[in-house]
Parts: structure tokens; sequence; C-alpha cells
């Protein structure tokens, strides 16, 4: 599946569309960051935080390495799960249907923020978050992340081209915990994970906490948010 963008002219500087994909390919997902960040260093487009789902898919990031697999390769692919190595920040982490996956693109000097600040209020976003469901989520000193006592329900693992950002949060909310058996979550050997659904022991939707999740996140970074309506995921973008 190819996924293009269209240019929006005229966007307010403080707005931020959001692009929900529902459940897209790691390398699609990918492509459509890369394609994003280009457009938003040239400021073509306004800041985009693009909310989706994976496939069974292990993804390595720029300082994990593959000790932090438990499991062979072979067992991996007869798992059918795929495994990349990617360029963000952080270790190694498995997404699955089920897990919120939030790839933030925004120019960070626009918003007034470093990358210190920018990770602390994606963080703030997922605990405001979770404490709307009455989950009361905290940060570790070591550790990026969200937690629950313990226990981590959410991953978070950016990068910086520049000053745009992409990559992003994983929220556990109703996944099968038990694919995170075939790694050390974040390079953590005796980690556990956990999710909203296990927190309430009740079924939580994907769909029923993006609503919450868009308005913490339009309050957090205090911006407007608009979404934008995609048909068969294809949104069409011209570089001229």
């Amino acid at each position: 599946m190819v996924i293009a963008l269209k240019r929006e002219a005229g966007y307010q500087r403080n707005y931020c569309e959001v692009r929900k994909l529902g459940v897209i390919d790691y390398d699609d997902a990918s492509n459509l960051q890369r394609e994003l960040v280009h457009a938003r260093l040239k400021g073509e487009l306004p800041d985009t935080l693009l909310l989706l789902q994976h496939p069974a898919v292990i993804t390595i990031g720029k300082s994990g390495s593959e000790e932090n697999l438990i499991a062979s390769k072979e067992v991996l692919r007869q798992k059918g799960f795929s495994l990349f190595y990617v360029d963000r920040g952080g270790d190694i982490t498995s997404h699955s249907p089920g897990q919120l996956v939030g790839y933030s693109i925004m120019d960070i000097v626009d918003r007034r923020l470093d990358p210190y600040s920018y990770i602390d209020h994606l963080e703030k976003v997922l605990i405001q978050t979770l404490r709307y469901f009455s989950i009361i989520a905290h940060r570790l000193p070591k550790y990026r992340g969200i937690w629950l006592g313990q226990e981590k329900i959410c991953s978070i693992g950016v990068k910086f081209n520049r000053t745009v950002s992409s990559h992003g949060f994983a929220l556990n909310v109703n996944n099968d915990l038990n694919l995170f058996s075939y790694i050390h979550p974040c390079g953590i050997a005796d980690v556990k994970m956990t999710s909203m659904s296990k927190a309430l022991r009740r079924e939580v939707t994907v769909e029923e906490v993006i609503p919450r999740l868009i308005e913490e996140f339009s309050v957090v970074f205090q911006t407007t948010v608009g979404s934008v309506a995609l048909q068969d995921k294809a949104i069409f973008y011209d570089y001229e």
C-alpha cells in the first residue's frame, strides 16, 4: 500500500492535524513519517499527530541490540512477527493490534520546546489520558515511558530531524501482552508489561481512548487540533 500526502495551505501556526490510520504496516507508517517530516521542515504542512495500530512487529531502536531478543528470528517469523531496525531513540519494543501508537511530527522550536521538554509533554499527555480512565500512572526517574507501579504501560522513543520530531509512543490498551515475552522490553530483562484492559479488569478499546488522548494532547501542547478524514488511508501530496 502506498500512502502519500496532500499539502494543506493556510494552516494556523498553533495548529496540529490528527490523522487516524487504523491498522497499518510498519513500513507504510515509516514512509509516511519520512514524507511528513520532509514537508514539515519545508513549512508545507502543520504539525501532525498520527494515531494508528501495527500488525505484530518488533522494532529495535538506535540504542538497542539483538541481545534483547529472547526468541530466535526463525521463531519470530513462525509467530508472524516482522523485525525492523529503526532510527528512533530507545531500545527494543513490540507492537501489535490493540496497542495505540502515536507518531508526532512536530516542530519543537515553533512550540518553544527542547527535546527533553517535548518528551516530558508526551509523557504528561499519556499520564493525564490514563487518569481520565481512573488509572494512576507515573514516570520512573531511571527510565522513559509510563508506569503503573513497576509495570510498564507505555513506551516512548522519538527521533529529531533538526527541529522536527518523529516516532513517539506506544500505549498498551488491549493488546496481547504475551507477545512481549519474545523480547526484553526496552532492554530491561525483568520488566513486566501491563495494559489499560488489565489494569481496569475490563475490555478497553483503542477507539474509546483516542478522543481523550487527542483532548489531552491539545491541552498539554496548548494547540488547536483538527482531524483529517482519510479515505482508504490515502492522502496525496504534491511536492512541487
